[in-house]
C-alpha cells in the first residue's frame, strides 16, 4: 500500500487510488466533479485558528508540525477514520495549499508513518 500525497488542482491519475480531501474548506475554483474527490475529511485538517496562525509562513514550519502533531492526537476518531478510509489500497491525501514543501498533507503523511 502507497500513500501520496498530491495538489488538488494536478490531474487525476490511475495510481492515485482513494482520492481524500483533508482540507477544512473546499478548494477555490474547482468543481466537485472536476476534483474526483472520493472522500472528503474535513475533520483531519488543522484547526481554523492553527491554520490562520501558520499563514504558510515556512519560518512558522516546525512550530506549525509540532502544533498539528498534537491536535491530531487529540483527535483519535479522525485519524482512525482516515486509516479506515486508506485501508490496505493505495490512496492519495489532497490538498490545495500552493507550498508544495510546507503544507499538512506532508505532516499527516509523516504522522501515519507512510512518507
Amino acid at each position: 500500500m502507497a500513500l501520496h500525497i498530491k495538489r488538488i488542482y494536478e490531474p487525476k491519475d490511475d495510481k492515485d487510488g482513494m482520492r481524500i480531501l483533508v482540507d477544512r474548506l473546499w478548494p477555490r475554483g474547482l468543481s466537485k466533479q472536476d476534483a474526483a474527490v472520493d472522500i472528503w475529511l474535513q475533520d483531519i485538517a488543522p484547526s481554523p485558528t492553527l491554520r490562520r496562525w501558520f499563514g504558510h509562513d515556512p519560518a512558522k514550519w516546525a512550530e506549525f508540525q509540532r502544533r498539528y502533531r498534537d491536535e491530531l492526537e487529540k483527535n483519535p476518531s479522525a485519524v482512525e477514520e482516515l486509516k479506515r478510509q486508506i485501508g490496505q489500497a493505495d490512496a492519495t491525501l489532497l490538498y490545495a495549499a500552493k507550498d508544495l514543501h510546507h503544507n499538512h498533507a506532508i505532516m499527516l503523511q509523516r504522522f501515519l508513518g507512510k512518507d
